[in-house]
């Protein structure tokens, strides 16, 4: 028996909270390539010092700001069944994860800061070894997806 790929995708609100999260990382890059420029100009450091250092603060937002949240975005999707939940994410490496239903202990949601600006949640789902994350789901969705498996582990439960 052949599982079929999942199909639901996160919101495509995740993109933009990505990328705003990776521009605020990528900020800290550029203030220490500006402190590396700064360096090179106080002590005379040769000058391909400079050009190196915005050429990789450059390459580093680029790659996490546009390219890897896009990518991230069309990987991620989940399938939530009656026996199992599935995920599938990954860049490079995409990763498919099943989830029993009957070791399924707890579902809860979060939001930080910028989830909650964008009407956006994260759905985690505990088993007893591992805690596994839909991330970035719009609030209704989230809310009807943490209790639709709230349930459907509630039954696996009982058939046991």
């Amino acid at each position: 028996m052949t599982i079929s790929e999942p199909q639901k995708r996160i919101s495509e609100q995740a993109l933009t909270v990505w990328k705003i999260a990776a521009s605020l990382h990528s900020l800290v890059v550029w203030v220490l390539a500006g402190g590396l420029i700064a360096i090179t100009i106080l002590f005379d450091f040769p000058k391909w010092i400079i050009a190196a250092a915005i050429a990789v603060a450059a390459v580093y937002s680029y790659l996490f700001i546009f390219l890897l949240p896009t990518l991230r975005w069309k990987r991620w999707r989940y399938e939530v069944r009656e026996q199992e939940i599935e995920l599938q994410y990954g860049v490079f490496i995409i990763k498919r994860t099943l989830i029993p239903m009957i070791r399924v202990q707890h579902v809860d949601t979060q939001q930080g800061p910028l989830l909650r600006k964008y009407s956006l949640s994260t759905v985690t789902v505990s088993t007893a070894a591992t805690v596994h994350e839909i991330p970035a789901l719009d609030m209704e969705e989230a809310e009807n997806l943490r209790i639709s498996i709230s349930r459907l582990a509630r039954v696996a439960d009982e058939d046991v």
